[in-house]
């Protein structure tokens, strides 16, 4: 096998021996595709992660800037603790109209708020409204602007919070100083959460289904 097929392979072994197969995220998968939604989505081995990240930290407040079609939204939410409640945000209407259908046909419509526009207009919107300070924060959006969500997510996350970043090697991309908006504004996120001393954090390389990539992960420190 080629090396892509045999991350797939793995990845498809590992959720199926895990049990990370789930009707609600099935179902999320196909009625994204079949309104011809881009095929980025996280795994089912990482949209577990997200679900145990806001698990451990017993997350009432989650924010995710780019739903897309609700697949990461539903893992999140489905880890929030009682009484919690997840504010995504989202450009496209199109996107963020069959994202709500899914969330809904999940049984989690109750707990998720999709704000559709910029996110750099929708971001200004939550800090004025005085919102409680989030407890996890996933960025998953455009990536020319990932220094600018990392920014927003210090301003509106509380100690002790953790913002994950998703795609942040992209094939090794990441390496390139010269690269494209996208990889300026993944390297400009890693050197903010280098440079932040609010911040701690790391980055890990994956392999997966989705092939070679990786996430940073960062906490907020008092």
């Amino acid at each position: 096998m080629s090396t892509q097929e045999t991350w797939t392979a793995v990845d498809d072994y590992l959720t199926a021996t895990l049990g990370l197969r789930d009707p609600a995220l099935e179902n999320a998968l196909k009625a994204s595709e079949a309104a011809g939604l881009p095929k980025i989505e996280v795994s089912q081995p990482a949209g577990r992660l997200l679900n145990l990240l806001a698990q451990i930290q017993g997350a009432r407040r989650i924010l995710e800037i780019g739903t897309l079609g609700g697949y990461s939204t539903i893992c999140l939410a489905r880890g929030l603790a009682e009484g919690g409640r997840v504010v995504t945000l989202e450009y496209d209407p199109r996107h963020a109209e069959v994202a709500a259908a899914n969330i809904a046909a999940a049984g989690l419509a109750d707990l998720v708020e999709i704000r559709i526009g910029k996110a750099l207009d929708t971001l200004p919107q939550l800090e004025l409204e005085g919102r409680e300070p989030f407890d996890l924060v996933f960025v998953d959006a455009d990536k020319e602007n990932n220094p600018q969500y990392v920014r927003w997510a210090l301003r509106l996350a509380r100690p002790g919070a953790l913002i994950v970043v998703d795609n942040v090697v992209r094939d090794g991309a990441v390496l390139d100083p010269n690269g494209n908006e996208a990889i300026q504004g993944t390297r400009g996120a890693l050197e903010l959460i280098a440079s932040e001393p609010r911040l701690s954090g790391t980055a890990i390389q994956t392999v997966s289904t989705k092939g070679y990539d990786g996430f940073a992960l960062a906490r907020v420190l008092s």
